[in-house]
């Protein structure tokens, strides 16, 4: 079955060539337009965990040995072929998400820096440079990343699927891998795509820089959480770096949250990790769960240090870390839409029984946690 993967619109980036020095100036730039990190508060988060241990299997156009990232890559595979491993990407969909969830930077704060700088990513070349793959494609993607014993699969990418395609993303679950997917931008889908639409699979909406809902993210019932979508940068082929809008950028962004959880509690089900996250997430919208934020935007912090009841003993009592600040003010936006599979980001490089966790109560239910 065919899966449309198209990059949704063009946005200029910022070209720093591998090979050549880059200025510090140039590279130091990169960090201070991650808006998304001092939005995060990640540099808090890696006070108390820096993700290592965790293996994140990235199923995408590849993943290039990006200077800021290279020291976290293993070989992977490349799945189209049957052949080779995963570092390769003419398209720079791939690397860019691996970045946000793993790049390691360079010393004094330059270049870029992924949620999880100290876990590994595991590339799976799953669709070809041209942004096109097919879901039984994808099923092959995750199964191999079963078998390299993947704590995490990231999957930038919402469409149809095929009954190989589903098979395999229940396998993940039934593994304990935390899976997790973008749920579709506009104006190509019209619906949640799959898997995010899967039950058990944590489905990621998008939000802009001041925390409120970003138009191009589809909406619906199944959303579980929101991360920042909106001119995100990170690495790109060559050396390069990208900036992208979509909840592409937004699903790697929340893989790497979980590779922070699964790292400082490597003991704790891919469930009780995805509750964790729904559970400490600043509600946003309506109180509690919502068709554009899922239960909120993540938080970090709070994901990591908050006292979260397990599943099955859930309450709205969830107890925040003391440094917790209020939310931004509440935002509305728009509603949604998947032609195929679709890779949720807009990218251009410069230059060229009990384990399917209970994650969705009634609109109508309190809110899992206390609102900060």
């Amino acid at each position: 079955m065919r899966i449309a993967l198209s990059i949704f619109a063009a946005i200029s980036l910022i070209s720093i060539h591998a090979g050549q020095p880059a200025a510090p100036a140039d590279a130091s730039r990169v960090r201070q337009d991650q808006w998304h990190l001092a939005f995060l508060k990640v540099d808090e988060a890696h006070k108390i965990s820096r993700g290592a241990g965790v293996l994140v299997a990235v199923p995408d156009t590849g993943v290039d040995p990006h200077p800021d990232l290279s020291r976290n890559l293993l070989e992977g595979k490349n799945v189209l072929t049957g052949t080779g491993d995963g570092l390769h990407d003419t398209n720079s969909h791939g690397t860019a998400m691996a970045g946000l969830i793993a790049a390691h930077g360079s010393d004094g704060e330059i270049g870029a820096l992924g949620l999880a700088p100290e876990a590994k990513i595991l590339p799976i070349i799953s669709s070809r440079s041209d942004n096109y793959g097919e879901a039984d494609t994808l099923a092959e993607a995750i199964d191999f990343a079963v078998t390299q014993h993947a704590g995490v699969i990231s999957v930038s990418s919402a469409g149809v699927t095929s009954e190989k395609l589903t098979r395999s993303v229940k396998n993940a679950l039934a593994a304990d891998i935390v899976v997790i997917a973008g749920v579709g931008n506009l104006p190509e889908a019209t619906t949640i795509g799959y898997p995010a639409a899967e039950e058990g699979v944590i489905a990621v909406s998008g939000t802009d820089q001041v925390g409120n809902h970003a138009s191009i993210a589809v909406t619906g019932s199944k959303i579980d959480v929101a991360a920042p979508a909106v001119d995100i940068y990170s690495t790109s082929y060559d050396g390069k770096y990208s900036k992208g809008t979509g909840t592409s950028s937004a699903t790697a962004i929340v893989a790497g949250a979980a590779a922070l959880i699964r790292s400082k509690y490597p003991n704790l089900p891919a469930q009780e990790v995805a509750h964790r996250l729904t559970a400490t997430a600043v509600d946003k919208g309506p109180p509690g769960r919502d068709d554009q934020y899922g239960y909120g935007v993540i938080d970090l912090v709070a994901a990591l240090t908050a006292d979260v009841p397990p599943l099955g003993f859930e309450s709205s009592n969830v107890t925040p870390p003391a440094s917790a600040e209020a939310a931004p003010d509440k935002g509305d936006d728009g509603s949604a839409t998947v032609r195929g599979l679709a890779t949720l980001g807009a990218l251009v490089a410069a230059g060229g029984g009990y384990l399917f966790w209970r994650r969705r109560r009634r609109a109508d239910d309190p809110p899992p946690r206390v609102s900060r």
